[in-house]
């Protein structure tokens, strides 16, 4: 596989630089942040734009290339689930009814259109992806370090999560392994129950974690978004990459939180 380049690209007109004419692969992650503001009507339809039509622009720019890329990646979401309380959940689900479950199918239709192009098409459905840098552990840490942190209203819906580390390589054998098409779920084998992950947390901070966030309180301060982000439960399971024996670098949660505290 050859090296990665960049190129311009304006999905608002759909003008893509030359430098993409014989790019092998495209990785499309193009969307505003879930969590950058209130859930607004005008908010909601940034977040639509921002991923459904900019997948659409960006196919219709691949079917006008005489030299098309061998396959596509493009990003969506564990939210095409919606909340399923403890049902387990594989690539085989079936979608969501809330707002981010509807986003992630539109915004997953617009990319299979490009295999009708002859482009594999792989629909990288992300769980909570911690990073030293960026993503949701910042904020999650905010309320540890002043000593007021704990679980997120009851703490029983599960949260299903993946490394940075290995979301990356993740990619990569997406990106190398022709039999990888249609959904993956990227997440580790291991999702946790929020309180779990609060505990893991607040000891690998070296913390407490004795004040819960109650439900009605996040549904006041943060409208919708709060049920879809923090509230409802996501028991995602990878089997398409364990299928694949994929072997994730950080499949359990107290030894992921402890690796990242040692680098920041």
């Amino acid at each position: 596989m050859q090296g990665g380049f960049d190129v311009a690209w304006n999905p608002a007109t759909g003008e893509l630089g030359g430098a993409a004419v014989g790019a092998d692969a495209v990785i499309n992650l193009a969307g505003a942040s879930i969590a950058g503001g209130r859930w607004t009507a005008e908010r909601e339809a940034l977040l639509r734009t921002s991923r459904v039509d900019t997948t659409r622009a960006l196919v219709n720019v691949l079917a006008k290339m005489n030299a098309r890329p061998r396959v596509l990646i493009s990003a969506s979401a564990i939210g095409y689930y919606g909340n399923r309380d403890e049902e387990v959940l594989t690539e085989e689900s079936s979608a969501g009814t809330d707002f981010l479950a509807s986003l992630a199918k539109d915004w997953e239709v617009e990319a299979l259109k490009a295999e009708a192009l002859g482009i594999r098409v792989v629909l990288a459905r992300f769980g909570i992806i911690l990073a030293k840098q960026g993503g949701a552990l910042p904020q999650m840490m905010m309320p540890f370090k002043f000593g007021v942190g704990g679980r997120v209203g009851s703490g029983q819906q599960w949260m299903s999560w993946v490394m940075l580390e290995d979301v990356i390589q993740i990619l990569r054998f997406a990106l190398e392994r022709n039999e990888v098409r249609g959904a993956i779920n990227i997440v580790t084998p291991q999702p946790v129950r929020n309180a779990d992950f609060t505990r893991a947390l607040a000891k690998a901070m070296h913390r407490p974690a004795i004040f819960p966030a109650p439900a009605f309180a996040l549904r006041l301060a943060l409208g919708e978004m709060a049920d879809a982000l923090l509230l409802s439960s996501q028991r995602v399971a990878p089997q398409k990459l364990q299928q694949l024996e994929y072997r994730f670098l950080y499949p359990e949660v107290s030894a992921a939180l402890t690796a990242l505290r040692k680098t920041t």
